[in-house]
């Protein structure tokens, strides 16, 4: 499996959260995109933790779901792994080898970088632009991941009935999705921060002129929110969740117990943007983008803009594509935010 590639066919997105199986179908459509259809999935209690699959089999079967409700053209796909779980490093190499003698000389030096059995990790690199094409040496990114994580991924959508064409970085697929986002955002900021809310992580993305700067992740999401909505509307964890992206809940609840919960996530995503602004000489962000199934919670992108003092909004990666007839677009418009790591992977292209 390749973390890189330059050909032109895109891929079904299948996005692997703690909860759900997400899997979104794109195309060109002229020179813009339409969104085919998408469809969403409940995973068991467990089946994912930690962004690792422990239940190979249950994934597996969200998976065939899902791909049964979508009927895709095509069942190439792309999936990605946690940043948590790869290490990335940039290194300089001769800028006369070609891709083949790169690779060699990258597996003799990886034991440098890499603080695994080089047995036990997949590895896929990438040079970078230069804008001196006379320069002896040029930037290498290097990827590494242990085999374990890509194994499962990949196991799971091939019992799934998916051809796996890459495996990427969510970090990556989150760059990527945010160029949907450009007419949005008036140009991409020099500085944006995505925030990225999901059922036990917020991750902060950090983008400098629209590459990954930072990531950082922190242990709280939406999952202690849902627990409350489950227990006191008596809902399972789909219904609950389903009753949170589309503001169907009881006026009482809206009341008494959001605007606390809605604090402390405000909360942890300034300990976030604070913990990148403590570690880099950058002190500020021109614009904040919440995206992941939370991101939708009533009054959390004013709240948090008048906590920054930055503008902060509600990430939509489809409200300029095209959207087709088997899209039901009043769901759409509650689960965009949840889908930007899926279209992120949808974009990628075939190897």
């Amino acid at each position: 499996m390749k973390l890189f590639s330059k050909k032109s066919k895109t891929l079904l997105g299948v996005d692997i959260s703690s909860t759900a199986v997400k899997l979104v179908e794109l195309h060109q459509a002229g020179a813009g995109w339409r969104l085919e259809n998408y469809v969403i999935r409940p995973l068991p209690e467990k089946a994912v933790q930690e962004k690792n699959i422990q239940d190979t089999a249950s994934v597996a079967e969200c998976v065939r779901q899902a791909v049964t409700l979508l009927k895709p053209r095509d069942r190439s796909a792309a999936v990605a792994v946690a940043g948590s779980a790869v290490i990335t490093k940039v290194i300089e190499m001769n800028a006369h080898l070609n891709d083949s003698e790169l690779e060699n000389q990258i597996v003799v030096e990886a034991d440098q970088y890499i603080p695994y059995p080089l047995s036990e990790v997949a590895i896929d690199f990438e040079r970078q632009p230069s804008d001196d094409p006379d320069a002896e040496t040029v930037d290498v990114l290097l990827a590494a991941c242990r085999r374990e994580n890509v194994d499962s991924r990949v196991q799971a959508l091939q019992e799934g009935g998916l051809e796996v064409n890459v495996v990427d970085i969510e970090a990556f697929a989150m760059e990527r999705a945010c160029g949907l986002l450009e007419s949005q955002l008036d140009g991409m900021p020099e500085m944006l921060a995505i925030v990225d809310i999901g059922a036990n992580a917020v991750t902060l993305y950090i983008l400098r002129n629209g590459r990954t700067l930072y990531t950082r992740e922190q242990l709280f999401g939406g999952k202690q929110l849902l627990e409350q909505i489950q227990l006191q509307l008596s809902l399972s964890p789909a219904e609950a969740d389903r009753a949170l992206r589309k503001g169907e809940l009881p006026e009482e609840f809206a009341t008494d117990v959001l605007p606390g919960f809605r604090e402390q996530l405000v909360d942890q995503i300034n300990r976030a943007l604070q913990f990148f602004f403590s570690s880099s000489h950058y002190n500020d962000v021109d614009r904040i983008v919440l995206a992941g199934g939370v991101a939708v919670l009533e009054g959390l992108a004013g709240q948090l803009e008048e906590s920054t003092g930055t503008a902060v909004m509600v990430a939509d990666p489809f409200r300029n594509v095209e959207i087709g007839s088997k899209v039901n677009s009043a769901a759409l418009a509650a689960d965009a935010p949840a889908l930007m790591i899926a279209s992120g992977l949808a974009l990628r292209k075939r190897y």
